[in-house]
């Protein structure tokens, strides 16, 4: 059995693991890397040949372990996809979203090419809808905790692990030559007591992990809730001071926890009532898929829904519909608070409103979640003063916060508590990827002080196992 780590190897974007039994190949995700140095163009150098996989397993639906999928298809892989029901429908969405995102840059580049006569070949879209339609019909969906023989030798298991709706851990139990072998792919880590959605739950004992390793050495803030930071900074950004509050955020998965959130803080009188506009028009379709799939929702979800209905809906709320409503909100002059994508900004319509808002001293921007290095989130957060958007150079006014309460990751402890329910004298190796060379080494250092044998992986080596 052969493991090579072909993407998300000391970086957080990219996830695309090959596990080889005998001659059969399984790769588990398939993400596009956003690495800046590299083009996008570069997500369809594939280090194999697609057409020689034999099957994909997703963990689930972000992009950066879906969305090179596409591609993949595109390029001659002609086998089935396994995943959960939600996630096959959340990334359908994401997907068909990335091709209007390809598009979108195709027609810049189109204009930019008519105004300075060359042609930037770079901007091509990487798939089309056709390549996104082929990709969909190649879903096949399994349930939570059903064991699923992919063939006679090789048993997947999908375990629930939070972090968003119907992502999930792919264990593998596997007859290698007549040696029993189990090896975890955890995909990435939730955190316990995230709104909307349930605790990650334990991990089956196993040979080999490879886990997650995002917020290694970092530990999320203690001590307050997500109400009671929100209603902090609601507070000063749009009561105390009549000014707006931008919150960029995901439109699968923190969105629906953010919503659910202000919903209870809204509807319990903690403050006055504040507009609230969701201007994402996928995250009003995949809030319909969170409620298609209401049954996998944490029990708190639950029980708001039983006693105070939708917990994605109250009086305050307006999910913007059409671009024509979301430039409307530019002649709201009411306190108000503006949720939309995407969270990292690159890409979306929260360009539009930081366009209009970024040199408004009575604007807050919070950000409630992971920027990548090269993003504009990013350099906000790092505090460059001036910042290109929509082609302008623009001096940032505005305040700028952030807060982890509302991080789907699961942090240094989480991460640590994950592996550590692992028995270490049978647990033969922990392969640590999908995070900054930084994390990756800090966890490192823990897991070896308690005695855990690990990796951290180099992209494109090969690990007999």
């Amino acid at each position: 059995m052969k493991l090579t780590i072909h993407g998300a190897a000391q970086q957080v974007t990219g996830s695309m693991h090959l596990l080889q039994v005998g001659q059969y190949k399984i790769l588990v995700d398939c993400g596009l890397d956003y690495d800046k140095e590299r083009s996008l163009q570069s997500n369809e150098d594939f280090p194999f040949n697609p057409a020689d996989i034999d099957v994909v397993i997703l963990t689930h639906a972000h992009i950066d372990h879906s969305g090179n999928l596409p591609t993949l298809v595109r390029l001659g892989y002609n086998g089935q996809i396994l995943c959960t029901p939600p996630t096959a429908d959340l990334t359908e969405l994401l997907l068909f979203d990335s091709v209007s995102i390809f598009m979108s840059k195709q027609e810049k580049n189109r204009k930019y090419s008519k105004r300075k006569g060359k042609f930037n070949t770079n901007n091509q879209p990487l798939y089309l809808q056709k390549h996104v339609m082929d990709t969909v019909e190649r879903f096949v969906t399994i349930g939570f905790n059903k064991p699923f023989k992919i063939t006679d030798n090789i048993e997947l298991t999908f375990t629930p692990v939070g972090h968003l709706l119907g992502a999930a851990a792919a264990i593998f139990r596997i007859n290698d030559d007549g040696i029993a072998k189990t090896i975890g792919f955890t995909g990435d880590i939730g955190r316990k007591g995230y709104p909307v959605l349930n605790d990650p739950e334990p991990l089956p004992p196993v040979d080999y992990l490879v886990t997650e390793s995002t917020y290694g050495g970092r530990v999320h803030t203690k001590g307050k809730t997500v109400e009671e930071t929100l209603v902090e900074v609601i507070e000063k950004a749009c009561i105390k001071e009549p000014g707006r509050l931008i919150i960029p955020a995901f439109s699968i998965g923190r969105t629906q926890s953010l919503v659910f959130s202000l919903n209870k803080i809204f509807s319990s009188g903690l403050l006055p009532p504040v507009q609230v506009f969701v201007d994402s028009p996928m995250a009003t379709q995949s809030t319909k898929i969170y409620r298609k799939h209401h049954h996998l929702v944490n029990e708190v979800a639950k029980d708001f829904y039983d006693q105070q209905g939708d917990e994605f809906e109250f009086e305050n709320l307006t999910y913007i519909e059409n671009i024509r409503e979301s430039k409307q909100i530019s002649n709201y002059f009411e306190p108000c608070i503006i949720i939309s994508s995407a969270g990292m900004l690159e890409g979306g319509r929260i360009q539009d409103h930081l366009f209009y808002n970024i040199q408004n001293y009575y604007c807050t921007i919070l950000f409630i979640g992971y920027c990548a290095k090269g993003t504009l989130g990013h350099r906000l957060l790092r505090g460059d003063p001036i910042v290109h958007i929509k082609d302008r150079e623009l001096a940032v006014y505005a305040t700028i916060k952030q807060t982890d309460v509302l991080s789907a990751h699961g942090d240094h402890e989480d991460l640590m508590g994950n592996v550590l329910q692992q028995d270490k004298t049978k647990l033969k190796n922990v392969f640590l990827v999908h995070g900054e060379t930084t994390s990756m080494q800090a966890m490192a250092d823990a897991l070896e002080a308690d005695g855990y044998p690990v990796v951290i992986p180099e992209k494109g080596v090969v690990y007999e196992l």
